[in-house]
């Protein structure tokens, strides 16, 4: 189990960790609830409805991992199209603002359960904290490979990532975001099965 899911009883999953590997799969995930922002909790006597209907951004993040987690529905080849992106933002972002903020919390909380003091421990996780940390990864990962510049069209893909020299400032990040590769693969292969 060392390193990788394995599946548990009813849809969930377990996977071993050391106390480093919970410190740092913490630390990312409150860095990227610190990105994606508060949300917007209705205020004492607020009606917590009218919060469905509160209307979201029309122009797209200017932060480039912002730009990764919350794209542009419909391209912005025309004008037309720009409009209908800026509208369906409008109405869909504080929406998937909110489920992603639910993922990295479950993250969160999930690893502070976990007893402190002790060198590794089992985190177990239900069907429905799954599917908040396959979230939470995925959006990690696209964080951490939008700040290093990954991209799909990249010549040497991923593979260029293995051969960076240890004096290069961005390898504890290229092994953070292949290590959050491995975990995401695991937890899918495991689902599935």
């Amino acid at each position: 189990m060392a390193g990788h899911f394995e599946a548990t009883p009813r849809g969930g999953a377990a996977v071993a960790l050391d106390e480093v590997e919970i410190a740092i799969l913490r630390s990312l995930a409150v860095q990227l609830l610190e990105l994606i922002g508060p949300g917007d909790e209705p205020a004492d006597g607020e009606d917590p409805l009218a919060a469905l209907f509160a209307e979201g951004p029309s122009e797209p993040p200017t932060d480039p991992a912002l730009a990764r987690l919350f794209p542009e529905a419909y391209g912005d080849e025309d004008g037309e199209l720009r409009a209908a992106s800026a509208e369906f933002r409008r109405f869909t972002e504080n929406d998937l603002r909110t489920r992603k903020r639910n993922d990295a919390l479950t993250v969160v909380r999930t690893l502070d359960a976990l007893p402190s003091g002790e060198d590794s421990a089992v985190l177990t996780l239900t069907a429905d904290e799954c599917r908040n940390w396959l979230g939470a990864l995925n959006d990690l990962r696209l964080t951490i490979g939008t700040r290093l510049e990954v991209s799909d069209q990249d010549e040497g893909g991923e593979g260029s990532l293995y051969r960076l020299p240890d004096s290069d400032p961005r390898k504890p990040m290229v092994m953070a975001y292949l290590w959050l590769g491995a975990l995401q693969e695991t937890l899918v292969e495991t689902l599935m099965t």
